[in-house]
């Protein structure tokens, strides 16, 4: 099965030496300054003149910005970065106006992104070393694996995370290595104390890895509260926050991968269900525990890994009562509390919530692949459709 050419993200760890995280520090500056100049013009634009500012016009507004006093600090960075972010507005308005965000908000100082975006014209990559505009050293990367064999960078992003980590991610063209050939499909249930549970009857169990270091977090927290608003050991005690928060984020994330790129190797077809984590967190008996399974993460990393390897990935739609189907018989039971984790249809057949949920799942979704979608009534859904398969752009991270 040939596998197309897709854009893949490589992100490394590297150590700035003191002139370039100066350097880097001033250009996120700059940036965060550039998007905000540049969202105030459009606003105040629109809102007093009914006029639509588009990227031309604010790429103009910034060669003026340049010349004056008070701005003439912005030519003292890379012009790419600048130009970078102004393109991002351009897309965040983009993103208002199909309604798939809402309106784009300033940049905040404290808790926005840092980060820059370079292309072509802004570094040079050679005989695999990474050179960006305005430095005259490499970056000190730690090349924890290697590019594709022949791949130049199309763009390299810099960031920095809340715990003081620099990082670098190349874009660059990739053929992923193809995956053996299968027919195995799999029904997947998401849920908290067993992170998904499989068609086949396995339980993958939660690592819950925020609440291992709840204590470590909460310690940290309290000695940040006592520390005084902009004193320096705020600023440090702040940082250690952010290392347990990161230390959770790291752990989650690589459990994730290893997750999904084996269900990815094995099945053919993988059919999840279409939740709703936005409402869902909103329980607060819950919501903890349904963010530190990160099913949102689960379902987007399935997503372009079924894109990329070419899989089959199909949604059940949310309203689809897939825990009170019986699996050996069909019938419909009645409500069926949280707290039911077992239960016996009229049929006589025993099931384990989860399991049974798993096995309709995979049914529903084999029907969409084999007679199309809409194939049993249900509540009101959009489209009126029961399940959907997932047509997977391919994913550019």
């Amino acid at each position: 099965m040939a596998v197309n050419q897709v854009k893949r993200a490589f992100k490394y760890r590297f150590y700035p030496t003191d002139a370039q995280a100066a350097e880097l520090s001033r250009t996120f500056g700059c940036v965060r300054k550039v998007y905000n100049l540049a969202l105030a013009a459009r606003s105040e634009a629109w809102t007093l003149r009914q006029e639509r500012v588009n990227y031309n016009t604010t790429s103009a507004m910034l060669t003026s910005w340049k010349k004056t006093e008070e701005l003439a600090f912005l030519s003292e960075v890379s012009s790419v970065p600048l130009q970078q972010t102004l393109r991002h507005l351009q897309g965040a308005f983009g993103n208002f106006w199909q309604k798939r965000a809402k309106y784009p908000t300033f940049k905040s100082k404290k808790k926005s992104r840092r980060s820059a975006e370079y292309t072509t014209s802004g570094f040079r990559y050679r005989d695999g070393g990474l050179t960006l505009a305005k430095m005259s050293e490499q970056l000190d990367i730690v090349w924890s694996r290697l590019l594709p064999e022949g791949a130049s960078p199309s763009t390299v992003t810099v960031s920095q995370d809340a715990a003081g980590r620099w990082f670098v991610s190349m874009l660059c063209d990739d053929i992923p290595a193809p995956m053996p050939e299968t027919t195995n499909a799999v029904g997947i249930d998401a849920g908290i104390t067993s992170l998904v549970t499989l068609s086949t009857g396995e339980k993958v169990t939660n690592p819950r890895h925020e609440r291992k270091d709840r204590a470590r977090l909460a310690k940290a927290q309290r000695n940040l509260t006592k520390k005084a608003k902009g004193s320096s050991n705020r600023a440090k005690a702040r940082r250690k926050v952010a290392k347990v928060h990161a230390r959770i984020a790291d752990r989650r994330r690589d459990h994730l991968h290893k997750l999904t790129t084996r269900l990815v190797r094995e099945n053919q077809t993988i059919v999840i269900e279409d939740l709703t984590v936005r409402n869902m967190v909103q329980n607060h008996s819950l919501a903890r525990a349904i963010s530190d399974a990160a099913w949102t993460t689960l379902r987007g990393m399935l997503e372009y890994k079924c894109a990329w390897y070419g899989r089959d990935l199909v949604t059940i739609d949310r309203w689809f009562p897939s825990s009170r189907l019986c699996s050996a018989c069909g019938t419909l039971q009645g409500k069926m509390p949280l707290n039911v984790r077992t239960w016996t249809c009229a049929c006589g057949v025993t099931h384990d919530r989860d399991v049974n949920a798993a096995k309709i799942v995979l049914a529903e979704g084999l029907s969409v692949t084999v007679c199309g979608a809409g194939v049993r009534p249900q509540r009101s859904s959009p489209g009126g459709q029961s399940a959907t398969k997932q047509k997977t752009p391919r994913r550019e991270p």
